[in-house]
């Protein structure tokens, strides 16, 4: 395995309730490089140049198996062409001949504007500064990202698992990462194409209103139905169906019938670009970003300072018309030693 002596800041809850160290699992999309060479790059950064084993699931997807973590996953992240990949071709007739061409096609077409993900299994915290070295082998290699090209719309996912799953607890981290959203995404400077296809839109301020409203203390069954009234879907800057799913899976898939959503005990930070191929970025930006949340969710009475003052923001239009809640989040932020 890799060793690296980079080291990340750490939240202030480093283990689950249940005992065990927290995870994280990240995901980035690149171009540049094929889905070979990365696969390839990737396998030698974690296993050296004879570890790990490559299997292949389909024609465009690549696990490593190796890891104590669990599998790594390289693959082109377009689903109708990796569902092809799945399938045996059978060119011997002329059907089997015309689908192959037609999937030829689509692969060399997907290729200029389909970004190569890697994905990485749920990595205990003491390890996720090893993704940096992946990041900085990548980049070494020809790795491109957001920026390289205006139809791009690439990003760089962060999915924490939770200290607990608890309602109080689900539902400070939520509360912290609504009242700083406009801030994070000041910070991100989301990429305009990925803004354009609705990859991590904001929360409506309706719900932001309902949610961090001083007294708000739902069950769980009513949290998640607050949560799916207002977002049935998966397009959200932080994501929280997969832990619903992970908690009610009847109730989620109910009202959203997306098979995307997968199960996991996690929340799916999905802000951040890609910007692999700037030579001053890596993991400590948006990592550094999302402590904040963090740090707000594990510290409740200053969580709800800040509820209280976005909640009375949010109540005041004239205020909204003519303050700044980026600004007023920055100062606060800063006034309280969380930055």
């Amino acid at each position: 395995m890799l060793i690296t002596t980079n080291k990340l800041a750490m939240p202030p809850l480093v283990n689950t309730s249940a005992g065990h160290e927290r995870r994280v699992g990240v995901e980035i999309e690149l171009s540049g490089l094929t889905l070979s060479e990365t696969a390839d790059l990737v396998q030698e950064t974690l296993f050296g140049a004879d570890g790990g084993e490559m299997l292949h699931p389909g024609r465009y997807e690549v696990a490593l198996r190796g890891d104590p973590a669990g599998d790594w996953e390289i693959e082109l992240d377009f689903a109708y062409l990796k569902a092809l990949g799945r399938r045996e071709r059978n060119e011997d007739d002329l059907g089997g001949a015309v689908e192959g061409l037609a999937e030829d096609l689509l692969r060399l077409v997907a290729e200029r504007i389909v970004p190569v993900e890697v994905i990485s299994p749920p990595l205990p915290l003491s390890r996720l500064a090893e993704f940096n070295l992946i990041i900085e082998r990548l980049r070494a290699a020809g790795a491109r990202g957001t920026a390289d090209d205006p139809t791009y719309a690439f990003g760089m996912q962060l999915n924490p698992e939770m200290p607990a799953t608890d309602v109080d607890c689900i539902r400070q981290y939520l509360q912290a990462f609504l009242c700083i959203e406009d801030w994070l995404r000041e910070r991100a400077k989301v990429d305009l194409t990925r803004r354009l296809t609705f990859f991590a839109d904001p929360f409506p301020k309706g719900y932001v209103r309902t949610a961090v409203a001083p007294g708000y203390s739902p069950n769980r069954a009513q949290l998640i139905d607050d949560y799916l009234d207002a977002n049935p879907t998966r397009n959200r800057a932080l994501d929280m169906l997969p832990l619903f799913t992970h908690l009610d899976e009847a109730r989620v898939r109910a009202q959203v019938q997306d098979e995307r959503v997968k199960a996991r005990p996690a929340l799916h930070y999905r802000l951040p670009n890609s910007e692999i191929d700037q030579p001053d970025w890596d993991l400590n930006r948006p990592w550094q970003d999302w402590l904040v949340v963090e740090q707000l969710a594990a510290e409740p009475a200053r969580l709800d300072q800040l509820c209280a003052a976005y909640s009375a923001y949010l109540s005041n239009p004239f205020e909204r018309l003519t303050g700044d809640w980026k600004q007023t989040c920055q100062q606060w932020l800063s006034d309280n030693g969380l930055l």
